[in-house]
């Protein structure tokens, strides 16, 4: 799969290099982050949301709303699912690692999404990136045989586990946590988990 980088101009539409923030603190906070030989995502980590950074972002980036700063790390190779959130998501590159990523718009009107529209893009370490709200994303993938670690930033509470029962019609058979909708791929244990499925196609691996 040919790798672009989020300097490209093909990144345009799933979302923006942000520039003029300092990320150093909150790197090196992240070097005492665990790094598992599978993925493990953490959505609200006190160390991170107390540094500097983190009011930048909530008054920049996020309007002032309530946020939330946690990670992502681990070692992973595979596409495996897709989602989305109503809100953009911003990302810390701690180490280089690759995002693959489509567009909502591409979801068919049965909710399914053909995993050929996929693209995969180089996020440098040190690189502060937007993933706007109509990116479909999930956990980044390795650039490097050592894993990664990337800080997430959402608003506050995305990703924690819902607190209604929804009747699964429609968009709402995607709604797997709080402003999370979620398409998985038959290849995984998702179903498992009350995840739609409904990726249509190879289950894709950068390796």
């Amino acid at each position: 799969m040919f790798i672009k980088n989020v300097t490209d101009r093909e990144f345009k539409k799933y979302g923006q290099v942000l520039k003029n923030y300092d990320c150093s603190e909150i790197i090196k906070k992240m070097e005492s982050t665990p790094l598992p030989s599978d993925v493990i995502y953490e959505p609200s980590i006190k160390e991170l949301e107390d540094l500097k950074i983190a009011e930048d972002l909530r008054k920049r980036e996020f309007g002032e709303l309530p946020i939330q700063i946690g990670y992502c790390n681990g070692n992973n190779y595979l596409l495996n699912a897709v989602e989305y959130h109503r809100s953009s998501e911003i990302n810390i590159a701690v180490t280089d690692l690759i995002l693959l990523i489509g567009c909502q718009q591409d979801i068919e009107d049965d909710y399914s999404y053909d995993t050929s529209k996929i693209e995969a893009f180089m996020v440098p370490a040190g690189s502060t990136i937007e993933v706007y709200a109509t990116t479909l994303h999930y956990a980044p993938c390795n650039a490097n045989e050592d894993g990664f670690k990337c800080v997430v930033v959402l608003p506050r509470d995305t990703n924690l586990p819902l607190e209604n029962n929804i009747e699964k019609v429609g968009e709402d058979a995607l709604l797997f946590a709080k402003n999370k909708w979620l398409i998985g791929h038959k290849d995984t244990d998702l179903a498992e988990q009350g995840s739609f499925i409904g990726l249509i196609g190879e289950n894709i691996s950068i390796k």
